[in-house]
């Protein structure tokens, strides 16, 4: 395709840079000056020529199935990841559950185990307190 080619742009393109030159030549530019502005114009809006180049039959049909066999292969991948994640949420989960009944049995065993401690505390005191009384009273 030689340089300024216009065959890969579609009509919309070329009837808008028709458009865009016809104004351009309206307020006094040339025609060399009008076409190029119009041209760059539509490359800006659209970066460039839209049409897809042609393609022979056969070629569409071997990418098709190529596609087809990718997108199964794709699928089946997704369902393998899908029930490894399943599988590694519910390990998760279980381990969780666990972690949380082991800190819940610990932190009742530790006020168990608080509560023992202050009642002895307590009971020491009031020996204490009884027996300096008793000595007092002596």
């Amino acid at each position: 395709m030689p340089r300024g080619d216009k065959s890969s742009y579609t009509d919309k393109q070329k009837r808008q840079a028709a458009h865009i030159e016809k104004s351009e030549k309206a307020e006094g530019r040339s025609g060399e000056a009008a076409e190029r502005i119009a041209w760059a114009t539509v490359n800006k809006q659209d970066g460039g020529g839209k049409k897809a180049p042609a393609k022979k039959a056969a070629t569409k049909k071997a990418a098709k199935k190529s596609t087809a066999k990718k997108t199964a292969k794709k699928a089946t991948k997704k369902a393998a990841k899908k029930t490894t994640k399943k599988a590694a949420t519910k390990k998760v989960a279980k381990k969780a559950t666990k972690k949380a009944a082991k800190k819940t049995t610990k932190k009742a065993a530790t006020k168990k185990a608080a509560t023992k401690r202050t009642a002895t505390k307590k009971a020491a005191k009031k020996t204490a307190r009884k027996a300096t009384k008793k000595a007092a009273a002596r």
